[in-house]
């Protein structure tokens, strides 16, 4: 049994859905923190559309960082069905009771709030000192939205989280809410913020480098 040795098999139940929204917070936590000096720890193609749409990278850089997320997200499958004898790694997918657009919506939401995290603690050039806790705040926007949202439709929140489960399984069914939902979701965070909050005091990128 090394699917679920936390949770028994059974991830929506409460005890499943805090154990992946603690894991999920931990592991976003320690990889943002890891990788934000190198390249701006995104680890999610969502969050890389985000920073492109605010002239923070160059539409090169947003391909070649997407390239590595769904890469980085097939490998990361690749090797859990290998360590774990072949155990099956089951796609994201809607619960029973949930329609698309409920499935849609909701991935929006979400993203908006993890999205508009990321600006307000590591984007925005007025953050001054709490951008310290960009990684924890992150981290648990995530955890929180896993818990609120998990039950329903998994609580995707990155196109890449998705993308490696759905290569391996070879299960598509309704993989394009996991992205239209964030992508819509980042745009509009970061349309807002960086219209609203940010606006003037942001440097963009030169035309050039786009």
């Amino acid at each position: 049994m090394a699917y679920g040795k936390l949770t028994y098999d059974a991830p929506n139940t409460p005890s499943g859905l805090v154990s992946a929204a603690l894991a999920h917070a931990f592991a976003l936590f320690v990889a943002v923190s890891i990788s934000a000096n190198i390249s701006g720890g995104h680890v999610n193609p969502a969050v890389t559309l985000a920073s492109f749409i605010g002239g923070n990278i160059s539409f090169l850089c947003a391909v070649v960082y997407w390239i590595g997320q769904l890469l980085g997200s097939v490998v990361a499958c690749l090797l859990l069905q290998y360590v774990t004898g072949g155990t099956e790694t089951p796609a994201f997918g809607l619960s029973s009771d949930v329609t698309v657009g409920n499935a849609l919506v909701l991935e929006i939401v979400m993203t908006f709030g993890l999205v508009y995290t990321v600006y307000a603690t590591a984007v925005d050039p007025k953050k001054g000192n709490i951008g310290i806790v960009a990684p924890v705040a992150i981290g648990f926007i995530v955890g929180a939205n896993i818990l609120v949202g998990g039950a329903y439709d998994g609580a995707s929140m990155n196109p890449a989280v998705c993308f490696g489960p759905a290569v391996v399984s070879g299960t598509w069914k309704h993989h394009w809410v996991y992205w239209v939902g964030p992508f819509l979701g980042a745009a509009i965070a970061a349309l807002i913020y960086d219209n609203i909050f940010i606006s003037d005091d942001h440097e963009s990128l030169p035309v050039t480098d786009y």
